[in-house]
C-alpha cells in the first residue's frame, strides 16, 4: 500500500512557523468567510459567527442570532456607487432562518423566517444585485430581502450547492441531477421576477457534491462516486469527464494501491477549485490535477492524506494548498518532471567513428521530446501541524497569512515567520525613535 508523502522538519519553502490560536466557538467551525483585505468570518455548529481582524487576531464582533446549527454564508457587498461600500454577510441556519448582518456594526440587519426547510447554499448575483437560497426550493432575493420568486418543491434532498453561469442562469446541484435555471428581471419597476427550469442535465450517476465555475465558458461538477464532468456554461452540453480517479492503469506514473475493495468516499470528489488551465480536485485522501486543454489529469498525489481531503486551493504561485479530516494542512508545489533525453553520449563521438546513424537517432529522439507533453507531480513543501481534528476549510491572505477552521473549535492564524519577525523590529525601532532613544550619546 502507497504510504503518504511525509516531510521533515526542515521546510525551507514553507512560510509558516508562527501561528496565533483565535479561540470563542463552542462546537465544529466549519466556514469562513473573506469579508476584505484583512477582515473574515467564522461560522459552525455553536450557530454563532465571529468576525476577526486577520493581521492581529482580533476579536471584532460575536454575532448572535441563530438557535441552530450555520449551513451557508455568502459576503454581500453592496454594488451601489453612491453610498459608501457597505460590507454584509448572509448566514444561513439550521432554524430555517437567514439573516443579513452588518459588519462594520456587527448589528443583525435583517432576519427571514419563513423558509420550510433548511438553506443549504448562498450565493449572491452581483450583477443582478440580487442572491439565491438554496433548499427544498431556489429563491430569488433582493438586497431588501423582498422575495422577488421561487421554485416549486423540487426534492426532499433539495439543492445541495448553486454556480453562477452566464446569461442569467445559475446551476443547482440536486441529488443526482444538476438542473440549470434561468432568472428573468422584470423591465419595469414592478420587480415582477420569474425563475425558470430551461434544462435538467442527468450524466451523474451519483449525489454531485461539488461545482465550480472556471471562466464564463467552462464550469466543472464533480459526485460522490468519483465522476467530474467539465461542461460548456453556455450551451449547457458535456465537454469532457474523468472517471477513472481510481484507477492505477490509467494514471501509469502513480504507485499502485492494493486493495481488496473500494470504499465509495475513497473516490468522491469533495472540493474542486481551478484556474483557467487546471481544474484542482480533492478525491478521497487524494489531489489530482485535471488540464482543462488536454482533458486529462496530468498530476496527481493519490494518498495526499491519512483520511479525506476536505478542501483545497490553488494559490497566485504554482502552489496548492490542501486540508483533510486527519486534521492537517499541506503545501503543494505543481513542479514538472525533468525528461532526460534518450541519448546516453555525445553524436561527436559516433560520427568520429562513423556511426552515421547516431544523429538520426537524435533527431528522432528530439522530435519525440516535442510530441510527448510535459509530465508534472505534486511535490509536498509544506505540512501544517496545529488543529488536533478535522480541518475544515481554510482562506488564504495573501502576506497576512492563513487562516484554517475545524472540528476542535479553534480558528489559527499561520503567518510568515520572518515577515512578522521584520514587522516587530520596525515597531520596535521606531518606538524607540519616538521615544528619542535612538539619539547619539556624548
Amino acid at each position: 500500500k502507497s504510504s503518504v508523502q511525509t516531510i521533515g522538519e526542515e521546510q525551507i519553502q514553507n512560510p509558516y512557523t508562527e501561528l496565533l490560536v483565535l479561540k470563542g466557538h463552542q462546537d465544529i467551525v466549519r466556514f469562513l468567510v473573506q469579508i476584505d483585505d484583512c477582515r473574515f468570518a467564522s461560522a459552525g455548529d455553536d450557530g454563532i459567527i465571529f468576525l476577526w481582524n486577520a493581521q492581529t487576531g482580533e476579536k471584532l464582533f460575536e454575532l448572535h442570532g441563530h438557535t441552530h446549527k450555520i449551513t451557508a454564508i455568502a459576503p454581500f457587498s453592496s454594488s451601489d456607487a453612491s453610498e459608501e461600500k457597505n460590507n454584509l454577510i448572509l448566514t444561513a441556519s439550521a432554524d430555517r432562518t437567514v439573516i443579513v448582518w452588518d459588519c462594520t456594526s456587527g448589528r443583525q440587519v435583517q432576519k427571514v423566517s419563513c423558509f420550510h426547510s433548511t438553506v443549504k447554499c448562498l450565493t449572491v448575483l452581483q450583477r443582478l444585485d440580487v442572491w439565491l437560497s438554496g433548499g427544498s426550493d431556489l429563491c430569488v432575493w433582493n438586497r431588501k430581502l423582498d422575495l422577488l420568486c421561487k421554485t416549486s418543491h423540487l426534492t426532499d434532498a433539495g439543492i445541495s450547492a448553486l454556480v453562477e453561469l452566464p446569461k442569467n442562469c445559475v446551476a443547482a446541484a440536486v441529488g443526482k441531477e444538476l438542473i440549470i435555471f434561468r432568472l428573468i428581471p422584470s423591465n419595469d419597476e414592478s420587480e415582477g421576477w420569474s425563475v425558470l427550469e430551461v434544462k435538467r442535465l442527468v450524466d451523474h450517476q451519483d449525489n454531485i457534491l461539488s461545482l465550480v465555475s472556471v471562466n464564463d465558458l467552462t464550469f466543472v461538477t464533480g459526485s460522490h462516486m468519483g465522476e467530474l464532468i467539465v461542461w460548456d456554461a453556455l450551451d449547457w452540453t458535456k465537454q469532457a469527464s474523468e472517471c477513472n480517479f481510481w484507477d492505477s492503469s490509467v494514471h501509469p506514473d502513480v504507485q499502485p494501491e492494493i486493495k481488496l475493495s473500494q470504499s465509495p468516499n475513497e473516490t468522491s470528489v469533495q472540493h474542486l477549485t481551478s484556474d483557467e488551465e487546471c481544474v484542482f480536485a480533492a478525491v478521497g485522501k487524494g489531489i489530482y490535477v485535471y488540464n482543462l486543454q488536454m482533458k486529462r489529469v496530468i498530476a496527481c498525489q493519490r494518498t495526499a492524506h491519512d483520511s479525506s481531503v476536505l478542501h483545497i486551493e490553488k494559490l497566485p504561485n504554482r502552489q496548492l494548498i490542501s486540508c483533510s479530516e486527519d486534521g492537517s494542512v499541506r503545501i503543494w508545489e505543481l513542479r514538472e518532471k525533468q525528461q532526460l533525453p534518450a541519448e546516453p553520449v555525445p553524436t561527436g563521438f559516433f560520427n568520429m567513428w562513423g556511426f552515421g546513424r547516431a544523429n538520426k537517432q537524435a533527431n528522432q529522439a528530439a522530435k519525440k521530446m516535442q510530441e510527448n507533453p510535459p509530465v508534472y507531480f505534486l511535490e509536498l513543501v509544506g505540512d501544517l501541524i496545529g488543529h488536533s481534528s478535522a480541518v475544515q476549510m481554510f482562506l488564504y491572505f495573501g502576506e497576512l497569512g492563513l487562516a484554517t477552521c475545524s472540528a476542535d473549535h479553534l480558528i489559527i492564524l499561520w503567518k510568515d515567520g520572518e515577515r512578522e519577525s521584520r514587522l516587530r523590529s520596525l515597531t520596535l525601532f521606531q518606538k524607540l525613535a519616538q521615544n528619542g532613544d535612538l539619539q547619539p550619546k556624548f
